[in-house]
């Protein structure tokens, strides 16, 4: 008698992959100066004392409900709010600071912390200081790929975003652009904690390996020409690349073509001073665009950027501000390796369309 094989056992059907939408990152619902609204009602009409969410509400005049739940989330996000005891909510130590300065620069150093605190918002701003703004369709493809902002609060998250850093004067428009300031150490944005806490995740994401070169092209001349020892190889060696720049005792013998076209075919991104547009840089630049590589620009002046270049990031720096070397040599290690990691942000062909 033929014995019947038994059917092998069916496998368990795969877990359904969960339809449920992937969160989108948080960031406060309001722009700073609404979300210091209920720590200022408090302060004015409760001597600044814990309070209930339902006072807190009346203080303001409104409902407790959706609307003054939006506000309490806002002020909470930039860190304006404490809750001392369950179901109770009292201004922070920072609203004080803010709302009650104690000395002329309390309150505009308080309002830049507020943001540096908030979601996200802290971050797309250490991520773009010292730069315009992109224009509004790469700003909303950096926010949705680099930042995670959910598509449909892209709109109102770009709203907050400008309204908070004008409020907190981090940045202003003019000329069609919005530039971000790269704020005074005094008021935060230029902390050691937070500026290596950037280049650390954004060297996770470029994977810089061993023997990964950067070319710097910038004139032989004084000032700028001193600038290499002093920030540009600093800066490059922080992003944990080797700097690499064509020698200008050579510039005269014929040899230094090849030595440019070698140095930026060889390198993984580059660097270009456009101060005084120096007419060396320019052609190195053009080497670099046929060669499809990614570029940081750096210039002290906007007006010696060339129209077909501004859609690329480009760093300005001040050197009216007394810290302007410090934050230069941390702006561009963090853009090297944001260049790296997001090429389609520095690389020419991708910026201009062709």
């Amino acid at each position: 008698m033929a014995v019947k094989k038994k059917a092998p056992a069916k496998k368990k059907a795969a877990k359904k992959a969960s339809s449920k939408p992937k969160k989108g990152a948080d960031f406060p619902g309001l722009s700073l100066e609404r979300a210091l609204r209920i720590p200022k009602a408090i302060i004015e009409q409760n001597a600044g004392k814990a309070c209930t969410s339902q006072q807190a509400a009346s203080y303001l005049g409104i409902k407790y409900g959706p609307g003054y739940r939006i506000e309490a989330s806002a002020a909470n996000k930039f860190g304006l709010t404490s809750a001392p005891e369950r179901g109770q909510v009292a201004p922070s130590d920072l609203a004080f600071k803010i709302l009650r300065p104690q000395t002329p620069q309390d309150e505009v150093i308080g309002l830049q912390e507020a943001i540096l605190n908030a979601p996200t918002l802290g971050d797309v701003y250490r991520h773009y200081r010292g730069e315009n703004l992109p224009d509004t369709k790469f700003f909303k493809n950096a926010l949705l790929d680099n930042f995670n902002v959910s598509q449909d609060k892209i709109d109102s998250f770009i709203q907050v975003f400008l309204e908070s850093v004008a409020f907190a004067q981090m940045g202003e428009e003019n000329d069609g652009k919005f530039r971000l300031f790269d704020v005074d150490i005094v008021g935060g944005a230029g902390s050691a904690q937070g500026e290596s806490a950037e280049i650390k995740r954004l060297g996770k994401k470029a994977n810089v390996e061993s023997g990964d070169t950067c070319f710097v092209m910038m004139p032989f001349a004084s000032p700028i020409g001193g600038y290499y020892e002093k920030i540009y190889e600093p800066a490059i060696k922080k992003a944990g690349l080797t700097p690499v720049r064509a020698d200008d005792d050579i510039f005269g013998t014929g040899k230094i073509i090849d030595q440019v076209w070698r140095g930026i075919n060889n390198s993984r991104v580059l660097v270009a001073e456009l101060t005084n547009r120096n007419p060396n840089v320019f052609y190195e630049l053009g080497l670099s665009h046929a060669l499809k590589k990614p570029v940081v620009l750096v210039s002290s002046n906007e007006a010696d950027v060339p129209f077909d270049l501004k859609h690329i990031r480009v760093i300005y720096y001040d050197m009216q501000d007394p810290f302007w070397g410090n934050k230069l040599i941390d702006k561009i290690a963090e853009n090297i390796l944001s260049a790296i990691a997001n090429p389609e942000e520095a690389v020419f062909e991708s910026a201009i369309g062709k």
